[in-house]
């Protein structure tokens, strides 16, 4: 270490970095866990700060802490909010003691060092402003986290999937619109089926995202009940008269959107069922991501010796061994993405399973990274996808109407005209020939009541 100040907790002295706004608590969470070298998002720390900004303002209207020094840490907080200072401050790996304790402390000493600071004295003194007894004051850790947790979440989902789920499903509706009145083939288990229109197959996708987002408003709407003002286990204990009341007007405020009370806080402590709902609906938009992505790939497959009925962007050279290939790599990458966050709702299922035990969820860094995690790349894989390939698909018509032409499934529409075991006949006898239905229907010289033409359009089948 460079230069550096000595600090003292109860469990004795340890040397902090002389210019870090963090503290002994921190520096001891920095040496003692050491592990993945991940750090808590931007995102998350932020929305601790709002949390820790709600609770000062509350205990500032009560009178339970002292108006200069709340202004000086209201300051310091809004530095943060505001302009983005002190994010570099925040060093602790994500995989700590499952309540989020250090990573409060952090914050709780970054925000006391500052105001410190702005009131003339040096930081690591704890005082006048102490990262206890003031900035976490009618709080614990077991409240703060968790509220911390649904504020990063709601922002996540709100200022980034929302709107990346819109822009998905506007262009959806746009290639709909583009692909009406082109029928093909239809398939079933990977093998050729009745004709059906290609926009039905994507207003199917539309029709998937639509449910996801109303789903998502749902789940969001649940995010909104907080625990703040249980503290430790959900009683209350320390926290002043009418602390959780003010915190939540002031977080309201904050949020952009109403904030409400668990009426047993206890519960919103113990177990985090509301997030893992959330991640619920996360893997169902995965879900409806693997679908679609994995449709456009098999009808962009070929040129020549796949179905060959879409035709993908060129973006980029698809291999460095074959010239002139091109792979349909937005959608593998939109199948990776949703991949991991499935991956990532096993985690969160399993740490709401195996964490909650008793009294207190101990494993909420672990829940709210993946979650934060899955939501992200959830925005930008669905952002890249509509850019990069879906706003660029074009039917290959000439291809889908020579398939269409040799597909034996049209025969289906002779059933109840000829019955199911003749119209079996048919379509084994076509597909020993080689012929289309139509050519095996003249060649067996079956009769058939009415114009054959009009009986055989496919796009009277749609």
């Amino acid at each position: 270490m460079k230069k550096a100040r000595t600090e003292k907790d109860v469990l004795g002295e340890l040397d902090v970095p002389a210019d870090a706004y963090w503290g002994i608590n921190t520096q001891r969470a920095i040496e003692n866990f050491q592990i993945s070298g991940l750090r808590f998002s931007q995102r998350f720390i932020l929305s601790l700060a709002k949390v820790k900004k709600a609770c000062l303002l509350s205990n500032m209207e009560s009178g339970d802490l002292d108006e200069g020094l709340g202004n000086a840490v209201l300051q310091a907080v809004d530095e943060m909010l505001d302009e983005k200072r002190f994010l570099d401050q925040f060093p602790i790996d994500v995989f700590q003691t499952g309540s989020g304790t250090q990573t409060n402390m952090n914050m709780n000493e970054v925000l006391a060092n500052r105001a410190n600071e702005i009131l003339g004295h040096p930081k690591g003194m704890k005082s006048p402003v102490h990262p206890n007894d003031h900035i976490n004051k009618g709080q614990s850790s077991n409240d703060v986290i968790p509220t911390a947790m649904h504020l990063a979440a709601m922002d996540a989902i709100t200022v980034d999937l929302l709107p990346s789920i819109e822009t998905l499903i506007q262009a959806l509706e746009q290639k709909t619109k583009q692909f009406e009145g082109i029928v093909k083939v239809g398939r079933t288990h990977l093998q050729d089926a009745v004709p059906i229109p290609l926009s039905t197959e994507f207003e199917v996708y539309r029709q998937q995202f639509d449910a996801v987002s109303k789903a998502l408003h749902s789940a969001l709407d649940e995010l909104t009940v907080i625990p703040i003002g249980g503290t430790a286990l959900g009683t209350g204990l320390n926290a002043p008269n009418g602390f959780a009341e003010r915190v939540t007007k002031h977080l309201s405020d904050l949020a952009g959107r109403p904030i409400k009370i668990n009426p047993v806080k206890a519960e919103g402590i113990a177990s985090h069922s509301k997030l893992v709902a959330m991640s619920g609906t996360l893997r169902q938009l995965a879900l409806a991501c693997i679908k679609m992505a994995n449709d456009v790939r098999w009808m962009g497959s070929g040129p020549r010796a796949g179905l060959g009925e879409l035709l993908l962007p060129q973006n980029e050279p698809g291999s460095s061994i074959m010239p002139g290939k091109i792979n349909p790599t937005q959608a593998e990458a939109l199948i990776q993405v949703s991949l991991q966050v499935m991956g990532n709702d096993s985690t969160i299922a399993l740490a709401e399973g195996f964490g909650s035990m008793l009294d207190l969820n101990v494993t909420k860094p672990v829940m709210i990274m993946n979650l934060l995690d899955s939501i992200r790349i959830l925005s930008n894989g669905i952002k890249s996808f509509v850019k990069h390939c879906l706003e660029g698909l074009k039917a290959n018509t000439n291809h889908i109407e020579l398939q269409l032409e040799q597909n034996l499934m049209i025969v289906t529409r002779l059933t109840p005209i000829i019955g199911y075991d003749k119209a079996s006949e048919v379509a084994k006898a076509a597909h020993s020939s080689g012929k289309t239905i139509r050519e095996t229907l003249l060649d067996m010289k079956l009769e058939i009541d009415g114009d054959l033409g009009e009986i055989l359009d496919p796009t009277k089948m749609v």
